[in-house]
């Protein structure tokens, strides 16, 4: 059998890509987090996140998974379900935060990604979107929880950035205000931050370039192939 494949691109074509003016207004960061309890410390720790990205000029947004049903795919018109869909339509970005509970992250943290479609009739909420994941633990040290954040992102088709934060023993990292200790795991949260900024300034304006699929645009590539041979046979006469 034959196989019809797209065109080659010159380097020069596919750099042209990028050739656009680039959005100056701050990146639109939405942030979950996965606890519902009055002290929760994924909580504390996606203010703290969320002041950092404040710092560097984004614009955080904090969705609160309060009273958001449990998934059911029947609860669309639920105005949490709605608040959540418009939230991850406006953002570029987004951390998801959760604590470690028995070995993986929380229902509730599930629950809110569970409810962000991967298209929303002709806009994908997720794709494309950069993301940075952390976690924290009542015990030592873990990343089982970022990890499985890391799994859901990739099938959500986001651009997780190579960084992330696990915070041990969390109890023990926040002052009686909230805020967090100075300390490594600050220091690292700072970084993963810096890190997602950068990474949704160099991609939110590529994001059809990034994520366009053979698969999914074969039409495409068979009419863009047609018009090469065409040409290519126009040139040898």
């Amino acid at each position: 059998m034959t196989h019809s494949y797209a065109p080659k691109h010159s380097i020069e074509q596919t750099l042209a890509s990028f050739d656009k003016p680039r959005s100056t207004h701050a990146p639109r960061i939405l942030m979950l987090y996965g606890s519902l309890r009055a002290e929760s410390y994924s909580r504390k720790l996606t203010l703290e996140a969320a002041a950092i990205l404040q710092s560097f000029g984004a614009e955080v947004k904090i969705y609160d998974p309060t009273e958001l049903p449990m998934f059911d795919r029947e609860n669309y018109d639920h105005p949490k379900v709605k608040e959540l869909h418009e939230l991850a339509i406006w953002s570029e970005g987004m951390v998801w935060s959760s604590p470690e509970l028995h070995g993986t992250i929380t229902s509730v943290i599930k629950n809110q990604i569970d409810w962000i479609p991967l298209s929303l009739g002709s806009v994908r909420p997720t794709q494309a979107r950069t993301l940075a994941v952390m976690q924290v633990s009542g015990g030592s040290q873990s990343f089982n929880a970022v990890n499985a954040l890391r799994i859901l992102g990739r099938w959500m088709r986001m651009l997780t950035i190579p960084n992330q934060s696990s915070v041990a023993m969390a109890w023990k990292e926040f002052n009686d205000d909230g805020s967090m200790k100075d300390s490594s795991y600050r220091d690292r949260v700072v970084d993963v931050m810096e890190e997602l900024f950068r990474f949704t300034l160099l991609t939110r304006d590529h994001s059809d370039f990034l994520t366009h699929r053979y698969s999914e645009n074969k039409e495409e590539h068979a009419e863009r192939a047609a018009k090469v041979s065409s040409e290519s046979g126009a040139e040898g006469l």
